[in-house]
């Protein structure tokens, strides 16, 4: 027997949902199609997903800071070995740790850039860049003495992070992006091996300042 092809819809039990022709057919004690509100739920908008389980995406932060313990350690070794060693024998040299800044002084200017080499000298033992510091011109201090100050240059600075920012862009890596954020920069990128391409392009540029790369998250 050939059924019919035209249907106006059909329940669970794949019954028709128009009248038979003999008598009307009621859904339970009204006469109202649950089609519609079916639908209705159907059609509910989902709420998204809470912001926590979203996609993280890969990112680092380059900073440019100065282990200050390390500076205090090195100073206290350069003077140890400038008050026992006989070239320095009644120069009264020193080094002193300011705010921001070392201060060498020295009977001589000679004796003053010999005191330099071995501040230099301790700092690279314990691991601090000497391109954290910034030499002024040696001057004339009380008595022809001579006294130099050095500046301690700890985060990244207008100049270099606009630098920073042109060479990491000029390195054409599709989807990374980098961002001054203070003193530091945060760079974006959609994989992880492309942010690894940027730190080490980053390592075998001299910029003139210590970088370091931390906060790397997937």
């Amino acid at each position: 027997m050939a059924l019919h092809c035209s249907w106006a819809g059909e329940d669970s039990n794949l019954r028709r949902r128009e009248p038979t022709g003999l008598q009307p057919v009621s859904f339970g004690h009204s006469d109202t199609d649950p089609q519609p509100a079916r639908l209705a739920r159907r059609r509910t908008p989902v709420s998204p997903a809470p912001a926590g389980t979203l996609m993280r995406i890969p990112t680092f932060d380059i900073v440019s800071e100065v282990d200050m313990q390390e500076v205090r350690n090195a100073v206290d070794q350069a003077n140890r070995e400038a008050a026992t060693r006989f070239d320095f024998k009644n120069t009264d040299s020193a080094v002193e740790l300011g705010e921001g800044e070392l201060v060498l002084r020295s009977s001589t200017e000679d004796r003053l850039r010999a005191l330099h080499q071995v501040l230099d000298e301790k700092l690279v033992k314990r691991q601090v860049s000497l391109k954290a510091f910034e030499d002024s011109r040696i001057e004339e201090a009380h008595k022809g003495t001579a006294r130099q100050k050095v500046a301690i240059r700890a985060g990244i600075s207008q100049d270099h992070a606009k630098r920073l920012n042109k060479f990491i862009r000029d390195l054409g890596l599709k989807g990374i992006s980098s961002q001054t954020q203070g003193s530091q920069l945060r760079v974006t990128g959609k994989k992880r091996d492309d942010l690894q391409s940027v730190i080490a392009a980053c390592k075998e540029e001299d910029f003139g300042i210590p970088l370091q790369f931390e906060n790397f998250r997937d």
